[in-house]
């Protein structure tokens, strides 16, 4: 069971619910980083979808489709459908595998990579923009904190039916 936290009150002195109140912060904190990132990235004319593929490739690049599907948690009708955009736009290819001709590996091509280039630059203006102020105490708390709570979710939906 988890430790009680003694609940912090608001300004005019009421009980915030942590217990309720943690998943609305974490939710509300990913959804508006989302978005403010989307609005930063629009000139480049590629959707989260697109990004997050990307993203997958340039630290995994040669996944399986069915394993980069899992990932970014996506249907074979929907990771094939966006692959297909990304292949015409020249930014990502197909190719069988080599042991395995019916499994389709995706590899990153050179446009993609420079796309990628970018998008991590505008990533660190915005982190470094959204983190300006926070101390590296703060920050390697909320990191910690985070990633213990992920690890607990990751080892409870083993647990769990599918």
């Amino acid at each position: 069971m988890a430790p009680k936290v003694h609940a912090p009150k608001t300004p005019d002195g009421i009980d915030i619910d942590w217990e309720l109140r943690l998943g609305f912060l974490i939710h509300d904190v990913s959804r508006l980083r989302r978005n403010a990132f989307d609005r930063s990235v629009k000139s480049l004319n590629v959707t989260r979808s697109q990004w997050w593929v990307m993203a997958y490739l340039s630290r995994n690049d040669g996944m399986t489709q069915s394993r980069l599907a899992e990932e970014l948690d996506l249907g074979k009708v929907a990771i094939g459908g966006l692959l297909d955009r990304l292949e015409r736009a020249k930014l990502v290819r197909r190719e069988a595998d080599e042991s395995d001709r019916r499994i389709n590996r995706v590899f990153l091509e050179p446009a993609g990579h420079k796309l990628v280039a970018r998008l991590r630059k505008v990533s660190q203006e915005h982190n470094d923009e959204i983190l300006a102020g926070l101390s590296l105490d703060m920050l390697e708390c909320t990191a910690t904190t985070l990633n213990a709570i992920k690890h607990r979710l990751i080892a409870k939906l083993q647990t769990l039916p599918t």
